[in-house]
């Protein structure tokens, strides 16, 4: 429970009934209270469990509303990290009736980890109900938008479940233009440093050990685009990552390969595509082609579902300005 009493001069004073709770709320050294400070021009004092805030009626207002609503969150096991002091400040300011736990509640459980994976924006919801619900999921994005790693948290969720018998994470190799050859080492060594980032997102939801085991044992394969052509994937969550970076034939190929009882999510930054300016891009002609059909979802990620260092959004909106204004 957290009471809380209203006093005379724009203060308002929260208690918080669990000690351990209220100092994760409160961050490292009042770190959250610090930045909800800055960003809602009051001042917070903290003694123990108890809360003084104080400053202008419907600021002080908001900040209640935060604080409370991510105590409830901490209280039903969800973890409340430094970043989402900023999103709750932009969904509450917005609509003073959000709900975060509504947000909360599309968290994906990862038993290895012992923790859930939430979404953090109503982007990052929509997009994991958009995979929950369709075979095929396109998104297109910013970096920093979780499209990869939520794509990955749901494909390992669903293999615990074994509602899939193999994950398959794809990436075209485009840097190199796919002629890998210059590179040391055996194929594998060459096309390691293209796929690392779907490497890091497993290993953060999984013991490295039984990710090793599960990519020995072909229940997960990480692989560039090219490895899938002429394969047909039953039963498989695939991800498409980096897909701004197809080819228009790569596309097809990729999309035609899906088998009975299987699921792929398509992702990318049409912002970052790095083919030759002669080539098209296989995701945008993808979406362009595909997007009157019923069964395949498009979600589209803004600036606001940005969940890195908080500045990650400015300098996006900064080079959108630049890019607009002078190209």
């Amino acid at each position: 429970m957290v009471s809380k009493k209203k006093k005379s001069g724009n203060v308002i004073t929260l208690r918080f009934d669990d000690n351990s709770l209220a100092r994760d709320l409160f961050g490292s050294e009042d770190r959250h209270l610090k930045d909800l400070e800055k960003r809602l021009g009051v001042e917070i004092d903290a003694r123990g469990t108890d809360l003084r805030i104080s400053g202008p009626d419907s600021d002080i207002e908001v900040g209640e509303r935060i604080l409370n609503q991510l105590y409830n969150l901490l209280k039903k096991g969800y973890p409340v990290i430094g970043s989402d002091i900023e999103r709750a400040f932009r969904l509450l300011t917005r609509d003073s009736s959000a709900n975060l736990e509504s947000l909360f509640s599309e968290s994906i459980f990862l038993p290895a980890r012992k923790r859930a994976i939430v979404p953090r924006t109503p982007g990052q919801k929509a997009y994991l109900e958009a995979i929950r619900d369709n075979d095929i999921v396109f998104a297109i994005g910013p970096a920093g938008t979780g499209k990869s790693y939520l794509a990955v948290a749901m494909a390992v969720a669903s293999l615990v479940k074994k509602d899939y018998e193999k994950i398959i994470l794809a990436r075209p190799a485009v840097e190199a233009g796919e002629k890998l050859g210059f590179l040391p080492g055996d194929m594998q060594e060459k096309v390691n440093p293209y796929l690392r980032p779907l490497y890091d997102a497993l290993y953060d939801m999984m013991d490295v050990e039984k990710v090793e085991d599960l990519i020995a044992d072909d229940v997960i394969e990480v692989a560039p685009l090219a490895f899938m052509r002429g394969r047909t994937l039953h039963n498989c969550f695939v991800i498409l990552d980096e897909a701004q970076n197809c080819s228009y034939h790569q596309m097809k190929m990729c999309l035609t390969r899906l088998g009975v009882d299987s699921k792929m999510v398509v992702n990318g930054d049409v912002t970052q595509i790095d083919l030759p300016e002669d080539r098209r891009s296989g995701l945008l002609e993808a979406w362009r082609i595909l997007e009157d059909c019923e069964d395949i979802a498009f979600h589209r990620f803004t600036e606001v579902d940005i969940v890195r260092h908080p500045l990650i959004g400015e300098i996006v909106k900064a080079y959108k300005r630049d890019e607009e204004t002078n190209h």
